[in-house]
């Protein structure tokens, strides 16, 4: 695969600790990585939890966001790259979909179609996804999701929408005021479950 530098569409997503500041954080040390410069980054969105067996509201709720990147690095080595800021903050994948401070999502690198067992571009999952196609749209009023077509047709065709955080700015910008410490609410009944996946993508 050829070189050079590509757009890229980042999803994140947080549903424990303080949602908020990790996002911020998140897109900051993105921006930090060689070869990635973010061009834009959304305000977050709530959302409830999405597992298998469909959204779960017992769950934690997720804050999402989406950026967009200029990137000079190969899938692989960006996705290598959003794993490490992952880790860094505290991501364990003892469940899959599992709860989690941070995930980081590629959505899609410019016009790259990959399909391997680490990485598949464009994400597969993304057109199903209100949580990432309305911070997208934020950004990116014109957006194109590869072979889907356009993100604001795709939205269109989706039963659920996402629910605006109060007094959130984008996160590529500096807050206007430190915001109290952003908490996900804990489940009121802790009694354990069937696992459940959930996540930004």
């Amino acid at each position: 695969m050829s070189g050079g530098t590509r757009r890229a569409v980042v999803a994140l997503g947080s549903n424990l600790g303080d949602r908020a500041e990790l996002l911020r954080a998140a897109v900051a040390e993105i921006d930090a990585t060689p070869g990635v410069t973010v061009v834009a980054a959304s305000a977050p969105v709530s959302s409830v939890a999405v597992t298998l067996e469909g959204p779960d509201e017992s769950k934690p709720e997720y804050l999402n966001a989406v950026l967009i990147a200029d990137v000079d690095l190969e899938p692989l080595a960006l996705l290598d790259a959003l794993a490490a800021i992952e880790q860094q903050h505290g991501r364990v994948r003892d469940e899959r979909w599992g709860d989690r401070t941070l995930d980081l999502d590629i959505v899609a690198l410019g016009d790259v179609e990959l399909a391997t067992q680490r990485l598949t571009l464009p994400h597969p999952r993304a057109a199903e996804r209100a949580f990432v196609l309305e911070p997208w749209l934020q950004v990116d009023p014109e957006a194109r999701l590869g072979r889907a077509g356009r993100v604001a047709d795709l939205l269109e065709l989706l039963p659920d929408r996402t629910r605006v955080v109060p007094g959130a700015g984008r996160l590529d910008r500096p807050p206007t005021a430190r915001p109290e410490p952003d908490v996900a609410p804990t489940p009121p009944d802790p009694t354990p479950s069937t696992p459940t996946p959930g996540g930004p993508a």
